[in-house]
C-alpha cells in the first residue's frame, strides 16, 4: 500500500535526528504555512512538503541550521510538482532573507530528491480529504463550505503536530471530517454510517487520532504557533478556527459509543 510504503518514520526525531527537536519541525512547518500563503500555493503543495521533509528525517541526520534549507527545497520540489507557475529557486532564497544561496538550495533539492529515490507522487492528507468531504456534503451550499473550511484547517493542524505523524493520512482526513462535523452539530449523528462506509474507517478506529486533533483545535497542543490559526480566522475560511465543540461533548460521545459496542 503506498500510503504505508512512502509514510515517515513515526519517532524519527528519537531515532535519527540528535540536532532537531519536534519543537523546531513545528516551528518550520508554521513558517511554511505563510510561504505557503504568499506566494498562493495550492494546499496539495503545502502536504507534499510536509511529507518530504518528514520523509527525508526519517534517514538523514541534519544540522538544526540547515532544517530551514531542507523545508524551503522541499516547497520547491512540491511547487515543482504541483504548480502551473511554481515560485523559482530565487524566491527560495529571498524568502530566507538569502541565508541560503542558490547553489546551497540547489544542491539541498538534488540531495532531497534523491533521497525520496525520485517518488514525489504520494497520497497526503489532503488527497483524500477531497474525498471524503464529497461524502460528507449537506444540501445546504453555506453549510458545506463551513465543513469544507473546518475540515481543512484541522487537517493543516496535524501538520505541526509530530505526535499526528504515526497516523496514516487517511486517518487524519478521516478524523478531520468527523470532528468538523461534531463541531458543527455535536447532537446530529446519523452522518456516522455513512463516513465509515466512505472513509472504511470505523470511528472508534479514529478515536486517539480525533482527540489529538481535538487538543490542536482547543489550543492545547503547539500552542505558541499562530500561521494556521489566523489563516483560518479570517472571513474568506469562514473564521473556522473560532469553532470549538466542548470537551464533554465529544467525551460523552465516545462513552456512549462504548456501551452501544458492549
Amino acid at each position: 500500500m503506498v500510503e504505508s510504503k512512502r509514510s515517515p518514520l513515526p519517532n524519527y526525531v528519537e531515532k535519527t535526528q540528535p540536532d532537531i527537536t519536534a519543537d523546531m519541525r513545528a516551528v518550520l512547518i508554521d513558517w511554511l504555512v505563510d510561504v505557503a500563503e504568499e506566494y498562493k500555493l495550492l494546499p496539495e503543495t503545502l502536504y507534499l512538503t510536509v511529507s518530504y521533509i518528514d520523509r527525508y528525517l526519517s534517514c538523514n541526520a541534519i544540522n538544526r541550521k540547515r532544517l530551514q534549507l531542507l523545508g524551503v527545497s522541499s516547497m520547491l520540489i512540491a511547487s515543482k510538482y504541483e504548480e502551473i507557475h511554481p515560485p523559482n529557486v530565487d524566491d527560495f532564497c529571498g524568502i530566507t532573507a538569502n541565508t541560503y544561496n542558490k547553489q546551497e538550495v540547489v544542491e539541498m533539492e538534488r540531495d532531497l530528491l534523491r533521497s525520496l529515490k525520485y517518488e514525489l507522487g504520494t497520497p497526503t492528507i489532503n488527497t483524500f480529504l477531497r474525498r471524503f468531504l464529497k461524502d460528507g456534503q449537506e444540501n445546504s451550499e453555506s453549510s458545506n463550505l463551513v465543513l469544507e473550511f473546518l475540515a481543512y484547517y484541522l487537517a493543516e493542524l496535524s501538520l505541526i503536530d509530530y505526535g499526528c505523524i504515526k497516523f496514516l493520512p487517511s486517518i487524519v482526513a478521516a478524523s478531520a471530517v468527523f470532528l468538523a462535523k461534531f463541531t458543527i452539530d455535536p447532537t446530529n449523528h446519523s452522518w456516522i454510517k455513512k463516513l465509515e462506509r466512505s472513509t472504511g474507517y470505523k470511528v472508534s478506529e479514529l478515536k486517539e487520532c480525533i482527540y489529538a486533533l481535538h487538543e490542536l483545535q482547543l489550543n492545547k497542543r503547539c500552542c505558541s504557533l499562530g500561521a494556521i490559526r489566523d489563516k483560518y480566522k479570517q472571513d474568506m475560511f469562514k473564521c473556522v478556527s473560532t469553532l470549538v465543540p466542548g470537551e464533554e461533548m465529544l467525551r460523552i460521545f465516545f462513552d456512549e459509543l462504548k456501551e452501544e459496542s458492549v
